[in-house]
């Protein structure tokens, strides 16, 4: 059954979204710094699917007009974009200077979507920030670098927040920790803990990252937001956990996932502080909030982004060697995947955190073995079965406010590059970048146009 966009509510949000790092290119032109990813991929191009489009990507930089024309074309009201740290401040720091260029970029991108009706959805930071900071802190194992995300926010909502109603501080930070840190992928100097699984950095850095976003929400809210109307949040990289079986070890296992994935960022803002599963299993390595940043944590944010791709089923293991890519050592359970459950995952949000506002902010497929991108009727059964999960959801009460789909364009997708087609719109490299609508963009501008009630 094919969804209607009638049956949504009228200023429900519809969008496709991007990221800077993964679209811009433009890596070292207009006064921008170099990102951490520039130099991961720059200096481990050989082991990149096209490693070498990394420096130019899709131009998004000098061809956005084009793009938000496109954008226009599907007939979205929404678009989930993010501004790169590095193209603002080139260095991190305030002190290094503000790169006026790149300021003047995320003004004409945003006032050309708001032209075309097109709500900007901003993320502050989507994986990618100024290699510089990197280099000479450690990054988010800093707890110093608080100062100067906060810096960085302050000059976002304060350039661009009388027009940018919908503010992300990070995305998917615990999918940064988790592959980053504790597996040690795209990590020169990776903790030496994959062996035992007895690892403390990731939970360092998602610590910091906790304390960042409540600082940016604090400030938000006390400079800005009675002004400016705005709502801030954070998206989370958000699976659904299934028991692989009817053992009570598996359904332990499946709520202990939850609670080492939701739990480990939503138990903080919620109930001030981690879950107690992981108070229990991971002990002293995971860090105490103070009574101050406790009560700092709690309640920043006005909404839950939520990244959704598939369902896994969840088993016991006790064996910390057996884990997969993006298992966390410490939940002693291990996953495979099974496509259901945005509806479950939705119902189980309503009811442990308080019934939150929720946008999902990326869905969708890959579609790497097809012989023809432009024919992608698995994104197109993809899409339509989830938007219509939604609406169930909604129709259960949940506070569902949008649904982006992931991507607008052909995206590079880390180690897997341009591989896995992700785009509504494919991108021909052979022919000047060119973009196609593709069959799923077609679909999706149908579904947005033909039904639309006024």
């Amino acid at each position: 059954v094919h969804p209607k966009r009638a049956s949504f509510p009228s200023d429900f949000l519809f969008g496709a979204g991007s990221s800077a790092m993964q679209i811009e290119g433009a890596a070292h032109e207009g006064g921008k710094g170099l990102g951490l990813w520039d130099d991961i991929v720059e200096r481990h191009k050989a082991t990149f699917v096209d490693g070498d489009k990394f420096s130019t990507l899709i131009e998004h930089y000098k061809r956005y007009k084009e793009d938000v024309q496109h954008l226009k074309h599907l007939g979205v009201n929404s678009y989930r974009m993010t501004i790169s740290w590095s193209r603002v401040m080139p260095d991190g720091t305030l002190k290094g200077g503000i790169n006026k260029e790149g300021i003047n970029f995320y003004n004409n991108l945003i006032n050309d979507l708001l032209e075309n009706d097109i709500e900007p959805f901003v993320t502050i930071m989507h994986f990618d920030y100024p290699l510089a900071l990197h280099q000479k802190l450690r990054g988010f194992l800093n707890r110093t670098i608080v100062n100067h995300y906060k810096d960085y926010c302050n000059l976002l909502f304060k350039t661009y927040g009388d027009r940018v109603k919908h503010w992300t501080t990070f995305n998917e930070p615990q999918v940064t920790a988790i592959h980053n840190y504790m597996h040690g992928y795209d990590n020169d100097d990776r903790e030496p803990c994959q062996d035992t699984g007895m690892c403390s950095e990731a939970y360092t850095v998602l610590h910091n990252f906790l304390i960042c976003h409540a600082t940016a929400a604090k400030l938000y809210r006390k400079k800005f937001q009675a002004t400016q109307r705005g709502e801030i949040g954070i998206v989370l990289q958000a699976p659904n956990y299934v028991p692989y079986s009817s053992k009570s070890e598996d359904v332990d296992a499946a709520n202990r996932l939850m609670d080492f994935s939701f739990g480990w960022v939503l138990d903080p803002i919620y109930y001030g502080d981690y879950p107690q599963i992981m108070r229990k299993l991971v002990g002293n390595r995971l860090p105490k909030f103070t009574k101050k940043e406790e009560n700092m944590i709690k309640g920043s944010l006005d909404f839950v982004g939520v990244n959704y791709y598939y369902s896994v089923f969840a088993r016991h293991e006790s064996n910390r060697s057996n884990m997969f890519p993006l298992d966390n050592f410490d939940a002693l359970a291990a996953t495979n995947v099974y496509p259901k459950g945005l509806y479950d995952l939705l119902i189980y949000m309503k009811e442990k955190y308080q019934n939150p506002n929720i946008y999902i902010t990326e869905n969708g497929i890959s579609s790497p073995n097809m012989t023809n991108q432009l024919k992608d009727e698995n994104r197109i059964a993809y899409i339509a079965t989830h938007i219509n999960t939604t609406k169930a959801a909604i129709d259960n009460d949940v506070n569902v406010r949008g649904y982006f789909v992931w991507a607008a364009f052909d995206t590079f997708e880390f180690h897997a590059g341009y591989s896995g087609h992700m785009g509504l719109y494919h991108v021909d490299f052979n022919d000047n970048l060119k973009r196609v609508p593709k069959a799923s963009a077609k679909w999706y501008r149908n579904f947005m146009t033909s039904n639309y009630r006024k």
